[in-house]
């Protein structure tokens, strides 16, 4: 697993040991990244459920302003901060040891873009995409890592089900904010 490209390119990283957390796939990574690639410059990101964090650093990586991670696991926790050493990007990352409902309820940043892998058909998606919804920028994305035949909402708050990708056995599903329909 490493970094694709900017500042910390080809950066290996490390992942936590054991099943419970399941890195995202170059390919499916890459994909994300190129939906998201005009909109990283300067964003605030958010990588919930953060497992190893390569979402959040890929994205600092890329030129992101700040980015929090959360997870409930020690390990991942503390993979995600040796992570961000290796890469030189700890200044600029936040690592939240909590369950995402708690840090939902209770954080007032407001982020540009939301990066969702919880563990496959946990439900947490549909549990926490409201939450996320009310803590997003208006120009916001909102983008979820999912199994490919996982139903996901077709909205979360004011924001829409806007683009679904497939890449083998798994779905990159976008939301972002309805657009008022101008007469």
């Amino acid at each position: 697993m490493r970094v694709i490209t900017g500042l910390a390119r080809n950066a290996r990283l490390k992942a936590p040991e054991g099943l419970s957390t399941r890195p995202t796939s170059d390919m499916a990574k890459e994909a994300i990244f190129s939906i998201l690639q005009f909109e990283l410059e300067q964003a605030m990101v958010l990588d919930l459920f953060a497992g190893s964090g390569q979402l959040g650093i890929e994205a600092l990586s890329r030129g992101a302003k700040f980015a929090v991670f959360v997870d409930t696991e020690r390990q991942a926790q503390e993979c995600i901060r040796q992570n961000l050493a290796v890469t030189r990007l700890a200044q600029q990352a936040r690592v939240a040891a909590m369950p995402a409902e708690s840090y939902l309820a209770s954080c007032k940043e407001r982020f540009d873009i939301a990066l969702l892998d919880p563990p496959y058909q946990s439900g947490l998606l549909q549990t926490v995409l409201p939450q996320v919804a009310a803590r997003m920028q208006p120009e916001g994305v909102i983008v979820c890592e999912s199994e490919r035949d996982e139903q996901l909402p077709e909205c979360a708050g004011d924001f829409v089900l806007y683009k679904t990708y497939r890449y083998g056995r798994v779905k990159v599903t976008t939301y972002r904010k309805q657009q008022e329909e101008v007469e």
